[in-house]
């Protein structure tokens, strides 16, 4: 029965830390490498992440530098980001690629919150979800005799505290980022 309380432990980590790569590439005003992390380039017909393909630095706070180890992939990565949506224009010297990260107005702050704070709820659900599953797990298992009815009530409130604890951590993870994007 404590194998349905881990399991569901595992899948409640997994979907933090889903959140918390989320919101890592979720850009703040300043340089992130990790915005480039769910670009992949076309490089010889195979899909290559960037990081795969050059270094990729903060050379100021708000300038991403991208040096590729081929020269010849440089074309590639550029077409790459343009391609996707993180909504900023690299410039090309040639030999690297060089993205400035703009200012944030106060109306994209406010999509970004409103885009955090969405993230934040498909987290919660995806948590009740898990419990929910547990839940009916565990009366599968009292239906079977394979645990008693006060077995069930301990597993139930052992659930409803993971449930909580987790839902207060992404709770607390989405205030963090609201924080960190609304002060900078």
């Amino acid at each position: 029965m404590s194998e349905v309380v881990s399991k569901a432990t595992q899948k409640m980590d997994k979907i933090i830390t889903g959140l918390e790569t989320e919101f890592s590439t979720i850009r703040a005003g300043r340089a992130n490498p990790a915005v480039l992390s769910k670009i992949s380039v076309d490089y010889y017909g195979a899909p290559t992440p960037i990081s795969g393909l050059a270094s990729v630095s903060v050379s100021e706070a708000r300038i991403l530098v991208i040096q590729p180890y081929d020269a010849s992939s440089l074309k590639a990565i550029e077409k790459a980001i343009l391609s996707s949506d993180i909504g900023i224009n690299p410039t090309n010297d040639g030999k690297v690629l060089r993205i400035v990260f703009p200012q944030l107005t106060e109306e994209r702050r406010k999509e970004i919150v409103k885009q955090i704070n969405k993230y934040g709820e498909s987290a919660k659900v995806a948590v009740r979800n898990v419990r929910r599953e547990a839940l009916d797990k565990f009366k599968d298992m009292k239906k079977k005799s394979e645990i008693t009815e006060d077995d069930m009530k301990d597993y139930e409130k052992q659930m409803q505290k993971l449930t909580d604890k987790n839902i207060e951590k992404i709770e607390k993870i989405c205030g963090d980022k609201e924080k960190e994007i609304m002060k900078v």
